[in-house]
């Protein structure tokens, strides 16, 4: 049996189909093997005792002849070694029996056995593959939220207790759309309260002018009409009439225009820099009514007067043409140094200038006005034109500031270090970075400040030119104090040496001494060193934000890399220059729309009082010219004779001009700008030399016009008398 069994594992070990249930099996079958040799190594044992008692027993027959009793002795050890012996034979024969059937069941066991293996083992094979794919990706997870549990704990570590606020909403992240339209809204409503009583006033000076020469070309129709029987109130009648038609129809024309035309044009510049809707036209009938009134006013009563004061004289003296007016002393000739130093020509100019008071402050008033409008107009837009630039060229040199999370771990920092060693960036210095408030202004809002410390004042230089607006010296970060914003000391009403509070993050108020005020433009600004905000704050001084330079400075650019900051989880906010570079553009955009309508009334109003007043000049003095001519004068000096003095009050009118026109400007810089914009106060050349230049210009026109009038001048005509 066992030799079967053998020969079956022989071949099961030739086909090479062999394993654990294999090695099972064959342990058994070695250890029947083993049984049986041990059986019979204990048969041969017994055996050999077996022999060796024959050979005693045969030694014993041989000397049986030597004693019975030990021939008996023998004999009995015999048969207890054949008795012995038989048991052995009978215990082998059975341990090979059952080995043998144990061999046999074995075997069939093992069979099955290794199908069940080779079926578990395939199995088994499949799944420690799929364990072997998958096991990377799982330990990875387990990695990653391992240190997602550390950074946490971090996180956890650095939390801070939060701070709340309620803001308004002219405060806040969302303020900012709406504070810019509501500086639009204030300009327009600023300028609104000013110009249309200025052009008023302009406008009135005209129509007086025009009404009282129209009343002094018909006094001889005036005194014929008084001779044939028609009375006072029926002469004055006609002017009044005309009067009253003139200023309602251009009234109608200017209620028309002002209901259309000028609204239009101020929704053109709300919606440069805002989605409006569609405007609204609208009927005002006070504004209409009070718009009637003021152009029954400035026509009817000037006419009535004038034609009060003529009609008051006999219709003879109404017949003849009216008197020059009287020379007198003026006052130039009670400085006789000056006086005597002037020649006729100038002295005849002198005194014609004294002779026509009315004229002459008409005059002056006239050009000032619109000198005063084209000097503040102009220099407006220059104050705001330079001030994007300035800003953002000359004394903020970063792009953006990117903040961190107060609760940031280190592999959040280490991934903004990364990004700011990006391709796109070019410079960033960290800084300490807070938004500090005070209850200010106009309005009394919250003003947002911006504190940017450093304990690196050389590369700070390098993202901030800290310098005076008007000497450009520069400012210098000390240990005793902090340099703020020239806008925010505005606010303040604070100077260098002055102490002020603000409040911080957290509403706790913190005092700051001003050591120096900084040229900036747009924003509240604090700037201050490692030493100065522990001595203020009454903390270790530690760096929490960055100022990144970009290599490309556009604003797309900057927005577009400002997102990506933001995609960061350890920052917090990206402070944009391309904010308030809109929201300044928005500004200057509407404002220079508007000044663009100022200058350009500002010259129609030079053109129209000054060709009015030198056409009413030379038509009420045409008798006066035409002598001077008679006496051999050319036409040039004729010309310059009486246009001599509309040229010197003229240049009084734009001196006068250039001092309104400052007032008026530094009034607009002042009221207008939002509390955090401040406008370039200085004065630029252009605004000087313009007003000047378009003065200049409609006065050679007009020299031109007078002189080919006085060239074609009929003489007699103009020296005959009226009876």
């Amino acid at each position: 049996m066992l030799d079967k069994v053998g020969a079956t594992l022989g071949k099961w070990e030739q086909t090479g189909i062999t394993g654990k249930l294999y090695e099972q099996i064959r342990g058994k079958y070695d250890m029947a093997i083993n049984q049986y040799n041990e059986a019979c190594a204990e048969y041969n044992r017994q055996l050999n005792a077996y022999n060796a008692g024959l050979r005693q027993y045969q030694n014993a027959v041989a000397r049986l002849d030597q004693g019975s009793q030990a021939y008996r002795s023998n004999a009995d050890n015999l048969a207890q070694a054949s008795k012995q012996i038989a048991e052995k034979q009978n215990e082998l024969g059975k341990a090979v029996s059952q080995a043998g059937k144990q061999v046999a069941d074995g075997v069939t066991q093992l069979i099955q056995g290794q199908r069940d293996i080779d079926k578990a083992e395939t199995e088994y094979q499949s799944k420690l593959a799929e364990f072997n794919a998958q096991k990377p990706e799982a330990e990875r997870k387990i990695s990653e939220a391992e240190r997602q549990i550390t950074l946490a704990e971090e996180k956890i570590d650095n939390l801070t207790v939060p701070a709340y606020s309620v803001s308004g909403r002219r405060e806040g992240l969302t303020s900012q759309g709406y504070c810019v339209y509501m500086v639009i809204e204030g300009i327009v409503a600023k300028l609104a309260d000013i110009f249309p009583i200025f052009l008023y006033f302009v406008a009135a000076l005209v129509t007086f002018s025009t009404m009282g020469r129209m009343v002094d070309e018909e006094r001889t129709n005036s005194g014929t009409l008084k001779a044939l029987g028609y009375g006072n109130a029926d002469v004055m009648l006609k002017f009044i009439v005309y009067g009253f038609a003139a200023s309602t129809l251009g009234t109608c024309i200017g209620v028309l225009a002002g209901h259309t035309l000028l609204p239009l044009i101020v929704a053109h510049a709300y919606s440069a820099g805002f989605t409006m809707p569609d405007i609204m036209l609208k009927f005002h009938p006070w504004i209409t009514m009070a718009a009637f009134a003021l152009a029954w006013i400035s026509a009817v009563v000037p006419a009535w007067l004038a034609a009060s004061k003529e009609l008051r004289e006999k219709p003879a003296s109404l017949l003849l043409p009216k008197p020059p007016a009287k020379g007198s002393k003026i006052l130039l000739e009670h400085f006789p140094p000056l006086w005597n130093r002037l020649n006729f020509t100038h002295k005849v100019t002198a005194r014609n200038i004294f002779r026509y008071k009315t004229r002459m402050f008409m005059t002056i008033f006239g050009v000032c006005g619109a000198v005063s409008l084209l000097t503040a107009g102009l220099a407006v837009q220059s104050s705001i034109g330079q001030i994007g630039n300035r800003q953002f060229e000359e004394l903020i040199h970063y792009d953006l500031i990117v903040a961190e999370e107060s609760d940031t771990n280190s592999a959040q920092r280490e991934e903004i270090a990364t990004t700011l060693k990006g391709k796109t960036v070019q410079s960033s210095t960290a800084v300490r970075y807070e938004e500090l408030s005070k209850t200010a202004g106009k309005e009394n809002d919250k003003q947002s400040i911006t504190l940017l410390s450093t304990d690196d004042a050389y590369n700070f230089n390098e993202y901030l030119t800290l310098r005076d607006r008007k000497t450009h010296q520069p400012q210098i970060l000390v240990n005793n104090g902090a340099v703020i914003s020239e806008r925010l000391a505005e606010m303040l009403n604070v100077s260098v040496g002055d102490t002020f509070t603000v409040n911080d993050e957290n509403g706790a108020q913190r005092t700051i001494k001003v050591a120096g005020i900084s040229e900036m433009y747009i924003g509240h600004f604090i700037f201050m060193n490692a030493q100065c905000y522990e001595h203020v704050f009454g903390d270790q001084y530690s760096t929490n934000a960055y100022m990144v330079g970009l290599k490309d400075h556009s604003n797309a650019n900057t927005e577009r890399q400002g997102a990506k900051f933001m995609k960061l989880a350890a920052v917090r906010g990206v402070v944009q220059n391309t904010t308030q570079k809109n929201m300044v553009s928005t500004i200057v955009g509407s404002l220079n729309q508007i000044m663009e309508v100022l200058i350009l009334v500002a010259v129609l109003m030079a053109v129209v009082i000054l060709y009015d007043l030198t056409n009413l000049n030379v038509s009420e003095r045409i008798r006066e010219l035409s002598t001077i001519k008679v006496l051999g004068f050319h036409t040039s000096e004729t010309t310059m004779y009486i246009y001599r003095e509309t040229i010197l009050l003229s240049l009084l009118g734009i001196l006068a001009g250039y001092g309104f026109g400052e007032w008026l400007h530094r009034y607009i810089i002042t009221e207008v700008p939002p509390d955090e914009v401040m406008f370039d106060p200085a004065i630029s050349w252009i605004a000087l030399a313009a007003p000047a230049i378009v003065v200049a210009v409609v006065l050679a026109v007009l020299g031109w016009i007078v002189y080919r009038q006085l060239e074609t001048v009929d003489m007699l005509e103009a020296l005959k008398s009226v009876e």
